[in-house]
Order: C-alpha cells, then sequence, then structure tokens
C-alpha cells in the first residue's frame, strides 16, 4: 500500500458532477481528490478482502450470541429495541450493505476500528465515482470494486415484493446522494421505487404509508435504528408489516459495544483490537468511543496516563494509529454487500480521526 501524488484531470470538478456526485467540495475545500491515488499489489488485496469476509462471518456469530443470551445490556439497549433485534434475527431478515472501518498499511493484518452495519455513507464515492475515475486514468489497472454490481444482485433478496420505498433526510447532499443511488441499484435490479424524505412516511392507524396512502411494505431508510427508536412513530413500528432495509438486528452492529463482545468471543485474534467498558481493561493509549455516533463524533484519543471520560454509553478501544502517507492518516473503509466483501474506498485527514469533511481519495491495484 502506497500513496502515490498524481495530476488530477484538468476539468475533474465537470467530471464527478456529470455522474450525479454533487458533493465533491464541503466548505470550499475539496472532499473528492484525485491529486493522489493509493495503490496495491493483488496480495494486499486479497488479504484484505479476506479479513473482511471473516470479520463479517464473526460480527454474525456475535449477533446470534447476543440475541441468544440476551446480553443487550451490555449495549445500552432496552426491551422494546431488542424485541426488535430479536424478531428480525430469527424471522432472518437479510441484510443489504455494511462498511467496516479499518486501520491498514498493506502490510500488517487489517484491524477493525468499528462496523458501520446500520446507515453507512461513502458509498457512491467508493463504488461509482473512483471507478469511473479508473476507467478515465488507468484503464489498464485493476480496482477492488465490485460494488455496483453486487448491489443489483442483492436487491432481489432484500426487496421482496415489487415496491421498494427510500427514506433519508434529503437535505444532507450526502445522505441524499447515497439513499438515490441504492435506489436506482434496486430499480436496475427490477423493483418499482418510491423515493420520500423521512417526514414524509404517514401511519394510517395499520401500516405506514406514503404520500400516496400506499402502504410501505418495504422500506430502506438511512436513517439510523437510535434516532429511528427516539421518535414518536416508534411505537408503531413492532405492530406494522414494513420490512426495513437495514433490519432491526444491525442496530447490534452498528453499536460500537459490540467491540469488547467481539473481544470477549474471539480473544487475541489478529484483526481484532483489545476493546472493553472500562479505560482500566486497556492497557497503554485507548479510544474512546460512545455507543453510537456518526463521522468520528465523540471520539476521544487518550494517552496513557488519561483515565476514562465522563460520558455515559462509552467504550474503550486500543489504540491502532492510522498509517500515515505524505503526513495524511488513512482509513480504509471496506464494503460488505450481503454477506460478500464487495471493495474498499479510502477517507484521509490531517488528524487522527476520520471525521465528515476527510477527503475521499481513489484506489488501484496492479
Amino acid at each position: 500500500m502506497r500513496r502515490e501524488r498524481i495530476a488530477p484531470r484538468a476539468d475533474w470538478q465537470h467530471e464527478v458532477e456529470s455522474i450525479g456526485f454533487g458533493f465533491h467540495t464541503i466548505d470550499g475545500q475539496p472532499y473528492w481528490r484525485e491529486d493522489a491515488c493509493y495503490v496495491f499489489d493483488a496480495d494486499a488485496i486479497d488479504e484484505v478482502e479476506a479479513a473482511t469476509g471473516e470479520l463479517h462471518a464473526m460480527c454474525l456469530e456475535a449477533v446470534d450470541r447476543i440475541v441468544r443470551d440476551g446480553r443487550y445490556d451490555t449495549l445500552g439497549i432496552n426491551d422494546d429495541a431488542a424485541r426488535l433485534a430479536e424478531r428480525s434475527w430469527f424471522d432472518r431478515e437479510p441484510s443489504l450493505y455494511g462498511r467496516m472501518d479499518l486501520s491498514w498499511d498493506g502490510v500488517s493484518p487489517p484491524k477493525l476500528l468499528e462496523y458501520n452495519a446500520d446507515t453507512p455513507t461513502s458509498l457512491f464515492e467508493a463504488s461509482v465515482v473512483q471507478w469511473y475515475w479508473l476507467e478515465a486514468c488507468y484503464p489498464d489497472a485493476d480496482q477492488f470494486n465490485s460494488i455496483h454490481e453486487k448491489l443489483i444482485a442483492r436487491w432481489p433478496i432484500v426487496g421482496g415484493g415489487s415496491r421498494v420505498h427510500f427514506a433519508a433526510c434529503y437535505d444532507n447532499p450526502e445522505d441524499g446522494t447515497t439513499t438515490d443511488y441504492l435506489l436506482d441499484t434496486c430499480l436496475q435490479a427490477g423493483h418499482e421505487v418510491q423515493a420520500l424524505d423521512i417526514e414524509e412516511i404517514g401511519w394510517n392507524g395499520r401500516a405506514f404509508i406514503d404520500l400516496a396512502d400506499r402502504p410501505i411494505d418495504r422500506l430502506f431508510k438511512l436513517y439510523p435504528w437510535e434516532w429511528m427508536l427516539a421518535e414518536a412513530f416508534s411505537k408503531h413500528i413492532a405492530p406494522s408489516r414494513t420490512r426495513f432495509i437495514e433490519p432491526a438486528w444491525k442496530m447490534l452492529l452498528s453499536n460500537k459495544a459490540i467491540l469488547p463482545l467481539l473481544w470477549e468471543w474471539f480473544p487475541n485474534h489478529p484483526n481484532l483490537l483489545p476493546a472493553s467498558l472500562r479505560r482500566d481493561g486497556i492497557a497503554g493509549a485507548a479510544v474512546a468511543k460512545p455507543f453510537w455516533g456518526r463521522e468520528g463524533e465523540g471520539i476521544a484519543i487518550l494517552d496513557p496516563s488519561q483515565g476514562a471520560v465522563v460520558a455515559p454509553h462509552t467504550m474503550y478501544q486500543a489504540l491502532a494509529p492510522l498509517p500515515v502517507f505524505d503526513g495524511r492518516h488513512a482509513l480504509v473503509g471496506s464494503w460488505i454487500v450481503g454477506d460478500e466483501p464487495a471493495g474498499i474506498g479510502i477517507r484521509e485527514d490531517n488528524d487522527r480521526i476520520t471525521r465528515n469533511t476527510s477527503c475521499f481519495v481513489p484506489h488501484l491495484f496492479r
């Protein structure tokens, strides 16, 4: 794994806008960068693919253990949420996608930092934008990226009936683009689709409905389960017949408190980091993480001498510093579609914590 400085396309903004990528610049600074790229060899790609598949299998086993043993208190999940997770797991409700964030330098074993299993973004960039960049700039190279094809192939399993509704906070450009992209893959898979803002979903006393009063049988929602369960409409979720994408059992994987359970059940696994609900459970430098949060929210890096943070629902993980290339800290997002590894996307930042303003940089392998 190495970072190469390259010349960006002369009119790269127009090129990415032409394929629907409108948030390539944030607050006047490029979010999408093509003045550099990350380069791997085939063996490194094989390694990250294998590690992603193994980690995902371990995570599914962890969900099964949590549900069967009732380990919900560890995750701070109340009885109502637990019943939803249980029902969806025992009903074998299928999952569409997820993203594992890894600390990986292309040499040492990839280390799982967290699993964005419920509402992962940076999908369109990883699936489409960097692929078009590769075809335009390096047509003789390859890329670990079968995300698009696997999403289309997954929809007949996840989509159920003929119509799938898609809901997001469309005033957020990243959420809107991610949701519209998934809607398009669903359409290509042969389903009827309907987009809604999350606030446009109604309840008629028996079912969730759209603006045309049609029942919502299948709903993709780019809206975290913990937010949904805090809403007034949450009391209607259990009695409704709506099947949600992602299913409720995914709230167990997207909760960072699953990391101590993974370490408990798979101790010293080469792709895991020591993790605990207690600061004194981690020797040396640690990262304090809230159970719930997006884009680096609430994360603190603690020196060996620093004690626990004063915040409820916090877990601690051994520090695995992100590799640094040209002064940039690189995070590998490894995508799962269904149960299969599907590709990677790389975010980088001057800081050690990856946030929503961290840049996306394309990759290739030869």
